[in-house]
């Protein structure tokens, strides 16, 4: 049972092209504070803070403001170490900003970054403003003698609540192995289709099937969504014989991401597993694989589903075996919802056909349980045929046990795996929530073209 709870939140629209993020971007750019008028009784003028945002805006529009970030109670000391922290560009605050303005509170308020030569524009819109610091290539906070590192500040800011709520369970960074695996071939499709139809089962608890249909349309496939019903013993009937008919009529399954079932009662796709079990939904996927040279998928939620069927690392409904590879809980033992870089070791599968052999790509991952684990003759196995597709990686694309990058503790950092032929992959990143106005503060590249490359297996 859950107490009563309101949860209340705003959302807003923008175009993507008049969107800023918060994090500095260029040393030698200054740092300017917006101030809100406000009368007597500290309320806001509403009038002159309605122009001063819209004006505001136009600056963004014009690329004249580069950065922004709404000041609040905490003041303008708070904003400028935030807004630091994301690219660990230094600030030297100008010295005739006093602390009690530091520390002010400046609820309504903006402090912005602008390229130094673009002051004059705020001067031609006759706005008022403060110049209170500049942005550094030294990863420092310089006020007046005072000289803050960003490892000081970083740890000042992360550490107070580190024995309550801890970031790592496990301390350990040793390297991991990473050599690329370059096969000779990739397995071809015999039985070509202009436009391939993916099936993607919906089960209760799942959430991501929007967006991977949204990923396969815009690769240029026909998507069919079904939703597994389950209130009656003559809806599960129904549900079953409307699947099977789907997966006949399909060339790629698709399973997706979520929380099936709410992963109770014995764990991660545990309902994904119970259904694909079926005798009927076991042979249609079966001939998918073999019959018709068919692809599968599963990302998260849906990695847990093949992993639980068999289909990886066995490349069959088979289920698992007393030996076999699975997924478990996060080191951390709690739901880890982060950006995530993962580096593209293997290019057996037709699924990578589209990433670069190497190379390192950024997505959101979102899972309790996802940890890889296998015993070592299988880890032995799955590296030797190529299989271990991906790898948890820092941003250079280097793998090691550190969990700020290898986030589940996943044994030999392991992000995603193929069948022996490739033509199944599960992975837990979600690759599925890469768009184009999607993470603009996040660098790296973000589309490892899976589903383009497993639109063009077909072609």
């Amino acid at each position: 049972m859950y107490p009563p709870t309101l949860v209340s939140f705003a959302v807003d629209i923008a175009k993507h092209g008049e969107v800023v993020t918060p994090e500095l971007k260029t040393p030698g750019n200054k740092l300017v504070q917006f101030e809100i008028e406000k009368d007597d009784f500290d309320i806001p003028m509403y009038e002159s803070v309605s122009a001063l945002y819209g004006a505001i805006h136009e600056l963004i529009v014009d690329k004249t403001i580069v950065s922004a970030y709404a000041l609040d109670a905490k003041g303008v000391a708070a904003a400028m170490s935030k807004m630091a922290f994301g690219n660990k560009l230094g600030v030297r605050i100008e010295n005739g900003v006093t602390k009690d303005e530091l520390f002010k509170n400046s609820l309504g308020g903006l402090l912005v970054e602008i390229p130094a030569d673009k002051l004059s524009v705020l001067d031609e819109r006759e706005l008022d403003y403060d110049v209170v610091g500049t942005v550094t290539e030294t990863p420092s906070f310089v006020y007046g003698d005072v000289v803050i590192s960003m490892e000081e500040a970083l740890d000042a800011w992360t550490s107070k609540l580190e024995k309550v709520f801890p970031t790592k369970a496990e301390k350990g960074t040793e390297a991991v192995n990473s050599d690329c695996y370059k096969a000779d071939s990739v397995y071809v499709c015999k039985h070509k289709v202009a436009k391939p139809t993916v099936f993607i089962p919906v089960f209760p608890g799942t959430n991501c099937e929007y967006d991977s249909t949204k990923a396969f349309e815009r690769a240029g496939a026909n998507v069919v969504t079904k939703v597994f019903r389950n209130l009656t013993a003559e809806d599960i009937r129904d549900s079953v014989s409307e699947f099977e008919k789907a997966i006949g009529q399909a060339q790629i399954i698709m399973f997706p991401g979520g929380f099936s079932a709410g992963d109770e009662p014995d764990g991660s796709a545990k309902f994904f597993a119970t259904a694909f079990q079926n005798e009927k939904m076991k042979e249609a996927v079966n001939k998918l694989l073999h019959e018709r040279d068919g692809l599968a998928l599963g990302i998260c939620n849906g990695f847990q589903a093949l992993i639980k069927l068999g289909l990886v690392p066995y490349g069959e409904v088979v289920g698992q075996k007393e030996d076999s590879p699975t997924l478990t809980f996060n080191t951390i033992n709690r739901h880890i919802s982060k950006m995530v870089y993962t580096k593209v070791v293997s290019n057996k599968s037709p699924w990578l056909l589209g990433a670069t052999l190497g190379a390192t790509y950024c997505n959101p991952a979102s899972h309790g349980e996802g940890r890889f684990v296998a015993p070592a003759e299988w880890l032995k196995k799955l590296f030797e045929n190529g299989q271990v597709a991906t790898q948890y990686a820092d941003q250079q694309g280097n793998v090691s046990m550190d969990e700020e990058y290898n986030i589940n503790g996943s044994y030999c950092a392991i992000e995603g795996i193929t069948s022996p032929d490739g033509r199944c992959f599960g992975k837990m990143a979600h690759s599925e929530r890469r768009d184009e106005a999607v993470a603009m503060n996040i660098y790296g590249e973000q589309d490892m073209k899976i589903f383009e490359s497993g639109v063009a297996y077909f072609q």
